[in-house]
């Protein structure tokens, strides 16, 4: 008996909608690419309990004919290529016609279609990728498709659906990822019954980045332009004091299509080289233009991924680009926010970060840099010994500040550089969680005017379950309606810092809340950005009296030698290392 069959076609496009339907958002994706394919002005997008229930896509594009609707339900049945030769020159956003099918096989599937030629309109019932219904109907121009009931015959793939906030916000985000693609489409997005997003057809491109990126953004955003002879690169970048924790709001698109690409993000972050702080990330849309036949678009089955030809060239391009905005811009924008003479905060380097030139000396103690290159009698203290020591930093006498940025001390022979911005992080973290803790908020700093503060889809409903917690801490936030939030007050430590990179940083940071780690643990990470946000910078000029406060302050801290991010607070060298280091005793 043989072993080896034929899968049944129903079965079969099942395991494909496993490939090209992972969520809800995915069956957005297919949907609004098909309308764009289409030729289509205006797209409207209905979604109930975050796609469960109903997901709508209607358009006003081409249409179909009778024959043609009959055909776009079948796999591999598609009007993008016709034979091998076009697989070569990709120029539509679908093509492989296997959505349709896959998404039909897993929901209950109906569309209505027609073209300007038809009389009436197409109507086909699909479910379960079986055929219920054909029938003539009354409608318009365009294509309305709807899928029900997502995965309600797979029930091992619908349980690992998330929460309906959840959901919703990958669909909110693959929206504004498509919007922000074709600015001259209009775009609109409904969840149960309510408009969440309506992008209006925008006669200029700025006008969507602007839309989709936040307006605070408006008058920080950089145009990009470049290209050589493998591609050609525009687009606008925020300025580097507006970043990320992650990569989320970095959006590139290749010939109109939105792609992760872990090169190409890279060399846009490379083109920021020593204006963002260690672990920030930037905020931009890039689009990359290249010759059709020099992408491989179809390498991933959510064509998510490309391969390119020339791939160094394109990252170069990339790379460059983003160079050449900022050498544009050091005579306006930037040099007016510094004083003469004074280099910005984004320009120093992390002497700690990977790759650095004095990584291997600086990052490890006298005892293990001994150890590597030459031997040793007289092994550093350890950070143990160093604790144990009461008033370590308080004792220790402050020689001056290097490049406003290191405070160097003379502790017993020992010369110890101390890291201020990581040094004041670790003391504001305390701070902040012994308050969480004691439940009593420290002094609170009023704002003159409240400031707004507009948030994503899946930010908004996350941050609104920590208010209690945020409140208790100082803050003083509210609920203003949708997604947006008024802050009133905030804890005194926290003050002199901008409001809404603050509150977008928790946000982002909360927002998994659902999937992510326990509520105490959240709340730490949280600490901890409020931490970083808080802390004096690099490049910050501190009197004597302050350093000498700094150190104070430090000395109380349960964990002084590390950040809350884990980064050494101070490095040493003892005297017989620099003594060694200068040749003066073998």
């Amino acid at each position: 008996m043989a072993s080896i069959r034929i899968l049944p076609e129903i079965l079969s496009n099942q395991i494909a909608a496993g490939e090209v339907v992972e969520r809800p958002a995915s069956v957005v994706k297919e949907f609004l690419e098909n309308s764009i394919d289409a030729g289509s002005s205006r797209i409207h997008v209905e979604i109930e309990q975050g796609g469960r229930s109903l997901i709508r896509v209607a358009d006003d594009g081409a249409g179909m004919n009778y024959e043609d609707a009959l055909l776009a339900i079948e796999r591999y049945a598609t009007s993008k290529i016709a034979d091998q030769s076009d697989l070569a020159e990709i120029r539509s956003l679908g093509f492989r016609g296997e959505a349709l099918p896959s998404i039909a096989s897993v929901s209950k599937f109906r569309m209505v279609t027609r073209n300007k030629e038809s009389d009436a309109a197409t109507q086909i019932t699909v479910e379960g990728g079986k055929p219920k219904d054909v029938s003539r109907t009354g409608a318009p121009v365009g294509t309305m498709v709807s899928a029900r009931e997502l995965f309600y015959n797979t029930p091992a793939r619908r349980k690992f659906l998330k929460t309906v906030n959840t959901e919703m916000g990958h669909i909110s985000e693959t929206m504004a990822c498509i919007a922000l693609s074709r600015p001259e489409i209009a775009f609109r997005l409904d969840h149960n019954q309510k408009t969440i997003k309506d992008w209006p057809g925008a006669k200029e491109p700025f006008e969507r980045v602007a839309d989709v990126l936040g307006r605070e953004l408006e008058n920080l955003l950089y145009p990009v332009k470049f290209s050589n002879s493998a591609a050609g690169v525009s687009g606008w970048v925020a300025d580097p004091s507006v970043t990320r924790s992650g990569t989320s709001k970095i959006y590139v698109f290749v010939n109109g299509r939105f792609i992760r690409n872990r090169a190409i993000i890279y060399a846009l972050c490379e083109g920021f080289r020593g204006r963002l702080m260690k672990g920030r990330f930037p905020v931009a849309a890039v689009f990359v233009d290249v010759p059709a036949s020099e992408v491989d678009v179809n390498v991933h089955p959510a064509k998510q991924e490309v391969r390119f030809l020339k791939q160094k060239q394109v990252i170069e391009a990339v790379r460059k680009a983003v160079e050449k905005a900022w050498s544009s811009a050091m005579t306006g924008a930037f040099k007016k926010r510094d004083s003469p003479g004074v280099r910005p905060p984004w320009e120093y380097e992390d002497l700690t970060q990977p790759g650095q030139p004095a990584q291997n000396m600086i990052s490890q103690s006298p005892a293990e840099y001994q150890s590597r290159r030459q031997s040793s009698e007289t092994p550093g203290r350890t950070q143990e010994e160093l604790f144990e020591q009461v008033g370590f930093f308080t004792d220790s006498v402050i020689i001056g500040q290097f490049q406003n940025t290191y405070i160097i001390c003379d502790k017993s022979g020992e010369l110890v550089m101390i890291d201020q911005h990581a040094a004041h992080e670790r003391i504001l973290y305390e701070r902040l969680r012994a308050t969480r803790k004691d439940g009593k908020a420290q002094s609170v700093q009023r704002l003159l005017m409240p400031e707004t503060v507009e948030l994503g889809y899946r930010q908004a409903p996350a941050i609104h379950r920590l208010l209690p917690e945020l409140n208790a801490m100082g803050f003083e936030i509210e609920h203003f309606g949708g997604e947006t939030f008024v802050v009133k007050a905030v804890p005194s430590a926290l003050a002199e810092r901008q409001i809404t990179p603050l509150i977008t940083d928790i946000a982002e940071t909360a927002e998994n809340t659902d999937t992510g780690p326990a509520m105490d643990d959240l709340l730490d990470q949280c600490i901890t950005v409020m931490a970083c946000h808080g802390a004096i910078r690099a490049n910050q000029a501190l009197s004597r009296q302050e350093m000498a406060d700094l150190l104070k302050q430090l000395d109380a801290c349960e964990n002084p030698f590390n950040c809350p991010h884990g980064r050494p607070t101070l490095i040493r060298w003892p005297m017989e290392f620099l003594e060694k280091s200068f040749k003066r005793i073998v």
